[in-house]
């Protein structure tokens, strides 16, 4: 997932583009309701895994992972409950599921690679961005997990969101990852270090692994 996020943020930095367009989020269940999932959970599982990535007859600029997943939590596990792709019909455009064609041996698919933050936004859109998942909303819960198991849940509402993304990346300024990560961005045209910090303060809880206090 990381990868993927990079991969973005240096397209809106090089191109100027925004990322041409917000993105279709992946969704998941939790408490008993469906939010969308401003994290990619399968992104670092297909990273490493590139071969087993689904492949869709249609490419959308709104989903350029090509893919939308659907995940829960089985206790404080997280799993995998469906994986969707876009594929064309005489009626138009339909979703197929290719979960089985991923993961054909394993019933229950445990996400035991992911160790972060999942970020679920809710409610009224306070400010639409036309790039990835930077539009803002009036509520969010945050779900710190840890090899996948669930540790620490944070709900705030839109302003204090705000305040907390800019907490988060102060604490993630003093990683050697964004060291490194701003480095890269660095070199590439165009992007200019107040550019550069300010994209990364957009997804710092996305690069994150803990929730800070």
């Amino acid at each position: 997932m990381r990868k993927f996020l990079f991969c973005i943020i240096i397209l809106c930095l090089v191109t100027h583009v925004s990322f041409a367009t917000a993105q279709y989020p992946d969704k998941i269940w939790y408490k008993g309701k469906e939010y969308a999932l401003h994290t990619n959970p399968l992104e670092e599982f297909f990273d490493k895994n590139p071969d087993r990535r689904p492949q869709s007859d249609i490419m959308s600029t709104a989903l350029w992972r090509g893919y939308i997943g659907t995940f829960e939590f089985d206790g404080d596990q997280l799993i995998v409950k469906e994986i969707e792709v876009m594929v064309p019909s005489n009626n138009g455009d339909k979703w197929k599921s290719v979960l089985k064609e991923i993961f054909p041996d394993e019933p229950v698919v445990k996400i035991s690679w992911i160790s972060g933050i999942l970020v679920l936004p809710y409610g009224k859109i306070k400010n639409y961005v036309h790039m990835g998942y930077a539009s803002t909303y009036s509520h969010y819960i945050l779900l710190e997990v840890d090899n996948g198991v669930l540790k620490k849940e944070k709900q705030l509402d839109g302003d204090r969101y705000d305040a907390f993304k800019t907490r988060q990346f102060e604490a993630f300024k003093l990683t050697d990852e964004y060291k490194t990560l701003k480095a890269d961005m660095m070199k590439q045209e165009n992007s200019s270090e107040a550019s550069v910090d300010e994209f990364i303060r957009i997804y710092a809880i996305s690069y994150s692994k803990k929730l800070v206090d």
